[in-house]
């Protein structure tokens, strides 16, 4: 349950479903199959599931870098972990261990796969990045310690989560924010990824901007990009890691401005 909630808070559904399908289903069978319980190989498969998971989330936390390379030493620590486990049943039950260590072998490499294709194919949350704060803007300005936007209120469909319409006077910018959480002294590069939907192509990507993150602030590290002259038509912009993988998505639609648009301040956590 506790990583239900780590890694949700991480994910982007529309990326990380198969992962939190998956999750959810361990979450779920652990109650369900409580029977199976007593047996070894079926008890050590959801150990080792929940050995690579905490390594996932902690090992960046010790190294303070985040990457493929942390990945795959998560990996491996979580399988040392796991044989001191082993070797201690080992020793404390020799004979059922005899005659559960081929199926506890498959469970343990059958974890081992999935997680290394969900995270090579993208699917896996990229923790411990989370993002806290994200939002379109027409304008987004540094004001001391603090960011100040100006946006459109919010229409009753944006309240209910649909994405917003910006309405914008020809040659006006559009600018994204975003606050992402990393741990403290972790350096990462972000990007936001414009991308423009068109009806025949799908989503084309217009510009991508990158910038450096440190961990460390409660609320997440602050940042914005900006797109000169956006189109109108159906937005979206991606904040991703620089291999590519998912943090978040601002999707919103531009429009053009038909006289006075009304316009709220807002301060920026």
């Amino acid at each position: 349950s506790a990583f239900l909630i780590f890694y949700g808070r991480s994910a982007v559904i529309a990326a990380s479903w198969p992962f939190l399908l998956v999750l959810a289903g361990m979450l779920v069978g652990n109650e369900i199959f409580r029977k199976y319980q007593e047996r070894l190989a079926f008890t050590c498969t959801l150990l080792f599931f929940a050995l690579f998971s905490y390594a996932i989330f902690t090992v960046p936390m010790v190294t303070r870098q985040i990457g493929p390379r942390t990945f795959v030493f998560s990996g491996s620590v979580a399988i040392a972990v796991f044989a001191l486990v082993l070797l201690a049943l080992w020793i404390i039950g020799p004979a059922r261990m005899r005659s559960a260590w081929r199926n506890i072998a498959m469970g343990a490499l059958g974890v081992y796969v999935v997680l290394n294709l969900f995270y090579f194919a993208n699917v896996l949350p990229p923790l411990p990045l989370t993002l806290t704060t994200a939002g379109v803007f027409h304008t987004v300005t540094k004001v001391g310690d603090a960011y100040q936007a100006v946006a459109e209120p919010n229409t009753l469909l944006a309240e209910a989560g649909a994405a917003p319409v910006l309405h914008l006077a020809p040659g006006e910018p559009l600018y994204v924010y975003s606050a992402v959480f990393a741990p403290i002294q972790l350096r990462t590069n972000i990007v936001h990824v414009w991308r423009r939907y068109d009806a025949t192509a799908g989503w084309q990507t217009e510009s991508a901007v990158t910038f450096p993150i440190t961990g460390g602030r409660e609320g997440g590290y602050r940042g914005f990009s900006i797109k000169s002259s956006p189109r109108a038509g159906r937005w979206r912009v991606d904040i991703t890691m620089a291999d590519g993988r998912l943090i978040g998505r601002v999707p919103f639609s531009v429009a053009p401005a038909s006289g006075t648009v009304p316009k709220v301040v807002q301060t920026l956590k």
